[in-house]
């Protein structure tokens, strides 16, 4: 696999099969040096990639301001970028700031927002931060169990009357080319695909070589609607690129005794074969049909050039059927 380009679902995007995942532009676990994030955004675009996902809540605007840096750079107008709303900022005005994930963040706060009004200044403020004119794909962020917790159906009602209300008009102005949701389970993007006019989802995590529930409804629907998927954390956080090694992680947490052990018996069916681990994950969501482009979170040019010899290495046809017939893998997953 090269880095083909391939229509996001019934728009008429074409994303790099391998996109750029702008959370380690916003300082995710490692703060980057500002060389550091040029030179790697510059590496990125050297290997033909051209498909950039960002978002507000990333270093808390650190993120599409150095995707911005490099859209001057490139000054290409085939490169598509994709955005959040839902997260807001404000100016923290020398006030802690609670910063989870992130390291060395902008000085501003985060707030969850979902109204019509707040999508709007949401879209506006990343616009300046991108010094762009439009954004390609707009996404509702983070409206999942994961997330909100206890509110999560307060939240997507709160979410389908407003922001979905917001980015719906901005589609139809031709701001926004298409929309969708960017979220950490299948089960709330179904919910979503059910309740509005969606073309494509960023799922995060939820269609790997370790997880393929959201082949039971999910994905069929998509194909059924035309929707485009948008693959992230097709490393399940870490352990799906570290192997099931002491202190791995997944889904944001340390890894169970369960998942380690599934993840080594993965691991031992492509060693078999003479393939890394990491070249499975990466390949295995691209044999969708719906899955138009896989996204790991990158931090610098030297782990993005791996993920491009990753994606390169030739998976034979038999390594995917023994893990099926092991039981490691559904049985229905889409594989040469």
């Amino acid at each position: 696999m090269g880095l083909d380009r391939k229509t996001l679902g019934r728009s008429k995007l074409k994303l790099s099969t391998l996109g750029f995942g702008g959370t380690g532009l916003g300082n995710m676990y490692v703060a980057m040096s500002e060389r550091n994030a040029i030179d790697t955004l510059s590496a990125a675009y050297a290997a033909g990639m051209r498909y950039y996902d960002t978002a507000p809540l990333y270093g808390h605007g650190l993120s599409e301001l150095r995707v911005g840096s490099g859209l001057r750079l490139f000054a290409d107008p085939s490169v598509i970028v994709s955005t959040k709303v839902g997260w807001r900022l404000r100016p923290a005005f020398g006030k802690p700031t609670d910063a989870g994930l992130f390291r060395d963040i902008n000085a501003f706060s985060r707030f969850n927002d979902y109204s019509y009004d707040g999508a709007m200044r949401s879209f506006e403020d990343s616009l300046n931060r991108l010094g762009a004119d439009h954004i390609d794909i707009l996404l509702i962020h983070d409206v999942d169990r994961r997330n909100q917790g206890d509110r999560y159906a307060e939240i997507f009602r709160e979410a389908m009357a407003g922001a979905y209300k917001a980015i719906l008009s901005l589609r139809e102005q031709g701001v926004v080319k298409a929309i969708g949701c960017g979220l950490n389970e299948w089960e709330a993007c179904q919910a979503f695909a059910e309740a509005g006019d969606f073309d494509c989802f960023l799922l995060a995590g939820r269609y790997t070589l370790l997880e393929q529930a959201s082949l039971r409804s999910f994905l069929p629907l998509c194909e059924k609607r035309g929707i485009g998927i948008i693959l992230g954390g097709p490393y399940n956080s870490g352990i799906l690129a570290s192997g099931a090694v002491k202190d791995a992680w997944f889904n944001y947490a340390p890894a169970t005794a369960e998942i380690l052990e599934k993840v080594a018996a993965i691991e031992k069916i492509c060693a078999s074969h003479n393939v890394p681990l990491k070249a499975a994950a990466l390949q295995f969501p691209l044999h969708h049909v719906c899955v138009s482009s896989v996204i790991p979170g990158t931090s610098s040019a030297a782990e993005l050039n791996e993920n491009l010899r990753m994606l390169r290495i030739p998976v034979p046809a038999e390594l995917w059927r023994e893990l099926k017939s092991a039981g490691l893998m559904d049985a229905q997953a889409p594989t040469p």
